[in-house]
């Protein structure tokens, strides 16, 4: 039986509101072609109390995470909530100012400096902190440095591999789940998308990236921007794969980025991501007690709201370290006992402390499903028992189900009363058996629709409560587009050639390569450097080249020319010298990523 903490504490309304400046009075923000890609009006609605349509706890987030404007932090630090999933932070240097995760997107990041400007004067941006690896806090990047400029951009190590990896290798399926996680594009509403725990959703705008300038490559690391002095703590395999924390000692503030927020985050987002670690995430956060803590008046981080008072930042750090750092042991000790993910996840209870902890709750990660990610990062997918170990698909074992149970005409009642008493976990999975078995049953889909509509509109979770009204969108025939393209020409331009080359291998339909033999030499002026493919056995593989025989076709050009080859199978400008059909042989054997398939139907 879980405990709530109590609604009579104000204090994290307080925190919201604390050191409001202003907001806005355009509440759309527009792209180029005049698309709303966030609009600051959406979530009004929150300001009402909580209906019966919504979980009371995930309203009280909501309405926190709604608040939007610019924010005064404390002396020169600066933030702009409300504009994007994520918030953009401004440190006032002696001369300009410096930006801290500028956003997901272009125009969002663009309104909100233009926001600071109006109150704090028309200062520079000076240098750029990515403070992780995630888009939504480097994307916007080109609303706050215009293209001429000459800015020092500062990340972590590691920063543009796991930046470009994660939104190359296996973005098309991430942004689909993306769309469902975040609901974008559910209607905002009591019945509908309310937010995201985290924050509101995610904005649709432009995606932009600069590389890095200076890498933070130890803990400790200190550097002086604009007579700024920041003092570096590297967090890799916490929240992201590179992330870092940092400490502005002449102003007693600790930028936690998002390893310490107002949340249970998640080990395993449900758009897809590896499995973080929460042993080294509890040890980090300690290793920040430890270093700063004691040296810190306020602490801020790239999502939520500021908490204040030494004494106070410290319990928060303290139960955060405690929230990972429970769920981790505790996963294990049960493991060891032989119980698998599922059964850890329906045994598991916090402490009573952290459940009446309103920054513990599950809003954006849950206890069940970081259970589940703990489970698959030490034991991977399978439990263990032979019965699931070569199990059938999901669409012939629907129909499998659906004939034993007697088929469609049979389950239907039975799944109509489940969801009239409340049974709503089995009616979920009765009925996908038959809209698996049969995805035009109409009365089927109806039904799991409404299945989906009680589950959501009671979730504490927002990425739960956005998956289910999102699914039952799509079981309604309102299928959502894709919205948001993380390959955009500034992420694709990073990569490197290794990387590129790479995203072409993902590609290549190994059956119908299996007979195709060719080798290409691409020959880099600009780079200085020459990479080998070779298609064989359905495997495109790199190499340098060396010490083997002659190429079917050696190509001479510049990396920009490769993103033209890439994209067109175009050759114009190119230097070729063999049977330049080879190319579009090769581009012929690649597919192309579906980005709007199907996620609650087959």
């Amino acid at each position: 039986m879980t405990t709530l903490p109590s609604f009579d504490d104000h204090t994290d309304v307080a925190n919201a509101d604390r050191g409001f400046v202003g907001t806005t009075s355009q509440s759309e923000i527009k792209d180029a072609a005049g698309r709303v890609v966030w609009d600051l009006g959406w979530y009004a609605f929150l300001d009402a109390d909580c209906p019966p349509t919504a979980n009371p706890s995930l309203w009280r987030q909501s309405a926190l995470n709604a608040k939007h404007g610019l924010f005064e932090v404390t002396e020169g630090i600066y933030q702009v909530r409300g504009f994007d999933l994520s918030n953009v932070t401004f440190i006032e240097g002696e001369r300009g100012v410096i930006v801290v995760d500028p956003l997901l997107s272009v125009e969002p990041a663009e309104a909100a400096l233009a926001l600071y400007r109006a109150h704090r004067g028309e200062r520079p941006v000076v240098a750029v902190i990515y403070t992780h690896s995630h888009a939504d806090h480097f994307g916007g990047v080109r609303g706050v440095v215009p293209d001429d400029a000459n800015v020092p951009i500062i990340a972590p190590s590691g920063f543009l591999e796991h930046a470009v990896a994660e939104n190359v290798y296996a973005g098309t399926a991430m942004n689909r789940r993306a769309i469902y996680m975040y609901g974008a594009e559910l209607a905002k509403g009591p019945d509908g998308q309310i937010g995201a725990g985290l924050g509101q959703t995610t904005s649709t705008g432009t995606i932009s990236l600069i590389e890095p300038t200076l890498s933070i490559t130890e803990t400790g690391q200190e550097e002086v921007i604009d007579g700024v002095r920041l003092v570096f703590q590297l967090t890799p395999g916490t929240e992201a794969p590179a992330e870092m924390n940092f400490h502005l000692p002449e102003r007693r503030a600790l930028c936690m980025a998002e390893n310490a927020t107002h949340t249970l985050h998640n080990v395993l987002t449900l758009r897809g991501a590896l499995v973080r670690d929460p042993r080294v995430w509890a040890r980090y956060l300690t290793e920040a007690i430890e270093l700063f803590a004691a040296d810190s008046d306020v602490l801020f981080a790239s999502h939520h709201w500021p908490s204040w008072g030494t004494a106070e930042l410290t319990a928060f750090l303290s139960q955060q370290r405690d929230l990972y750092a429970y769920l981790h042991d505790q996963t294990l000790r049960l493991l060891n006992q032989g119980y698998t993910g599922l059964e850890i996840a329906e045994r598991i209870q916090l402490p009573p402390a952290l459940e009446r902890a309103w920054h513990a709750r599950g809003y954006y990660g849950s206890v069940s499903h970081n259970v589940k990610a703990i489970y698959q990062r030490y034991m991977g997918w399978f439990d263990g028992n032979p019965a699931h170990l070569w199990e059938l698909p999901p669409e012939e074992s629907a129909k499998k189900h659906v004939e034993y149970m007697g088929g469609a005409p049979s389950i239907l009642p039975k799944a109509k009363q489940a969801l009239e008493s409340g049974e709503l976990r089995w009616a979920a999975q009765v009925l996908n058996y038959v809209v698996f078995a049969d995805p035009g049953h109409t009365e089927a889909r109806d039904l799991l629709a409404r299945v989906y509509d009680r589950l959501g509109h009671g979730a504490e979770n927002g990425t739960w409560r956005n998956f289910y009204l999102q699914g039952a969108a799509e079981l309604r025939g309102r299928k959502a587009p894709a919205s948001i393209d993380t390959t955009s020409p500034d992420v694709a331009g990073a990569l490197t050639l290794e990387q590129l080359f790479d995203s072409l291998a993902i590609r290549v339909d190994g059956p119908r390569a299996w007979d195709t033999r060719l080798v290409i030499d691409w020959v880099f002026t600009d780079l200085d450097q020459t990479v080998r493919l070779s298609l064989a056995n359905g495997v495109l593989t790199q190499s340098t080249g060396k010490d083997a025989g002659p190429a079917d076709l050696t190509l001479t050009l510049t990396k920009p020319q490769l993103l033209g080859v890439i994209a067109t199978g175009n050759l114009d400008g190119v230097q070729a010298e063999g049977d330049p059909a080879i190319v579009t042989t090769l581009v012929g054997l690649l597919d192309e990523p579906v980005r709007d398939f199907d996620i609650v139907t087959p």
